[in-house]
């Protein structure tokens, strides 16, 4: 960056006050190590990672450590969570009997995914985690393996191949071009577009929001404090839309994992 370019927390980068718009973009969502571990460089959304982790554990120990016949409060918020994500998704998608034994890593899954999203409107955290690949791809994949293991599990080395490729002789001459569509779509879009869907909703929500904000403060000043107005509004609405986002894209996350392992345990692809 040149001497002559405004950061975008400079405080004294107003409009005309000879400063362009400090536009947010790819250096929003870089960090500086705040320590080194091991040889390891730590930074903020590692560290709201693992804070993520420990809150989701943190909280369900604490609801569930000593349960009551009648919950308390904490009890009661623990078990609502539990049961929408059992029967709202899991037995749902993947029905009570075979998916009794998922509801454990799918209510893990759900509250963490939600609680890396909403750290973009904690204060102080403001940051998505998920908005770094790296995230939703850890998660995607871990999601991919236990989908390609169960289906050999259940169906063999042959019989998990034609799970994956989808093969159904009733399909005739255009099994070939559905065998490699799906052999495709199965392998390597699939886990693809698992971490890409939550990584690229947030990511745009948190740069929506982070792009308002700036230009908020940019507007402070002489005529501008009236469109100042207007684009606070809009970081408000953005948030609170975000909101809702980061609920769907948890909920969305789960939801798939829930179809691959349906997918992986039917008898038919």
């Amino acid at each position: 960056m040149s001497a002559d370019q405004t950061l975008a927390f400079d405080p004294d980068c107003h409009i005309f006050s000879g400063c362009g718009f400090p536009a947010p973009g790819l250096h929003t969502f870089m960090y500086e190590p705040v320590a080194t571990v091991g040889g390891i460089d730590i930074t903020k959304p590692m560290l709201l990672a693992v804070l993520g982790s420990i809150v989701v554990v943190g909280f369900f120990w604490a609801a569930f450590n000593k349960p009551k016949l009648i919950p308390g409060k904490m009890q009661m918020v623990g078990e609502a969570g539990y049961d929408f994500v059992r029967r709202g998704i899991v037995y749902e998608i993947i029905g009570r009997k075979d998916g009794e034994k998922y509801v454990p890593f799918m209510v893990s899954l759900f509250f963490f995914v939600w609680i890396m999203n909403l750290w973009s409107i904690v204060p102080l955290a403001q940051f998505p985690v998920t908005s770094l690949i790296a995230f939703p791809a850890g998660l995607a994949l871990i999601v991919y393996v236990m989908w390609i293991s169960l289906t050999f599990k259940k169906h063999g080395f042959v019989g998990g191949w034609k799970n994956i490729v989808g093969y159904d002789k009733s399909l005739g001459a255009i099994l070939p071009m559905v065998v490699v569509l799906e052999f495709f779509s199965n392998l390597i879009i699939r886990p693809f577009t698992h971490a890409v869907r939550l990584f690229a909703n947030m990511f745009a929500g948190h740069l929506l929001i982070v792009m308002f904000s700036l230009a908020t403060w940019y507007l402070m000043n002489g005529l501008g404090f009236v469109y100042a107005g207007a684009s606070f509004v809009m970081v408000l609405v953005m948030t609170a839309f975000e909101l809702f986002i980061q609920a769907v894209q948890a909920y969305v996350f789960v939801l798939l994992a829930c179809s691959y392992i349906q997918g992986a345990l039917a008898e038919h692809h």
